[in-house]
């Protein structure tokens, strides 16, 4: 079962979210806070898995909140979510520590994926976002090891990441097996490797997995 605290200040979205996971298989939400000062009370008492924290939660920013969670509290994984598309703050609530962002634009389903793969201890970002993690935004270059990978390279390795074969990778993608070969082959140049257990652990370091 994994254990999820909501904190957000809109009575509306906390009961909405825990709906959503609580009417799915494996998770319970076992505190929601309308406050970071509720937030930090509420942790005295309960140990969740996650924490689902909503980036303009009143009181003390989401960034300040998520850095103060990683140091007082740092075996608790934080999914960061907000009203605000990745562009504003995917990457800065990653690089401050969070496992992954998720825009209340988003799916619903998209919600019981991304906590339950933060609960694994793994990110959960979007195609785009893992592209831009590859890249110095202040040179436009690649990151050391990267090239600027598609949108569709970006789904191929993360499928082969999380343990797909060619076969499984191309039914997901509706592709044709071959195809799948092809950029698995494009991937290997892309990012210098030229076996499978490299280009795992590059997908590592893109945080992919």
């Amino acid at each position: 079962m994994i254990k999820v605290l909501i904190a957000d200040n809109h009575p509306i979205v906390r009961m909405g979210v825990t709906s959503v996971l609580e009417s799915a298989t494996g998770f319970q939400v076992v505190e929601t806070a309308s406050t970071t000062s509720e937030l930090f009370e509420k942790l005295e008492r309960v140990t969740p898995d996650v924490i689902m924290l909503e980036m303009d939660i009143p009181e003390i920013n989401g960034i300040a909140t998520l850095r103060k969670l990683k140091k007082e509290n740092p075996d608790v994984k934080v999914l960061m979510y907000s009203g605000q598309s990745e562009d504003v703050y995917a990457l800065s609530t990653i690089r401050a520590g969070a496992f992954g962002y998720l825009s209340k634009a988003s799916d619903i389903d998209y919600i019981i994926s991304a906590v339950k793969k933060v609960s694994e201890g793994n990110m959960f970002i979007t195609n785009e976002l893992a592209q831009r993690l590859a890249f110095d935004e202040g040179t436009q270059k690649p990151r050391r090891f990267f090239r600027k990978l598609s949108t569709r390279e970006v789904e191929v390795l993360k499928l082969l990441a999380s343990g797909k074969r060619n076969k499984d990778v191309a039914i997901g993608l509706n592709l044709n097996e071959k195809t799948v070969s092809t950029y698995k082959a494009r991937l290997m140049k892309k990012l210098n490797v030229d076996n499978m257990v490299d280009l795992l652990q590059q997908a590592k370091a893109l945080e992919l997995y």
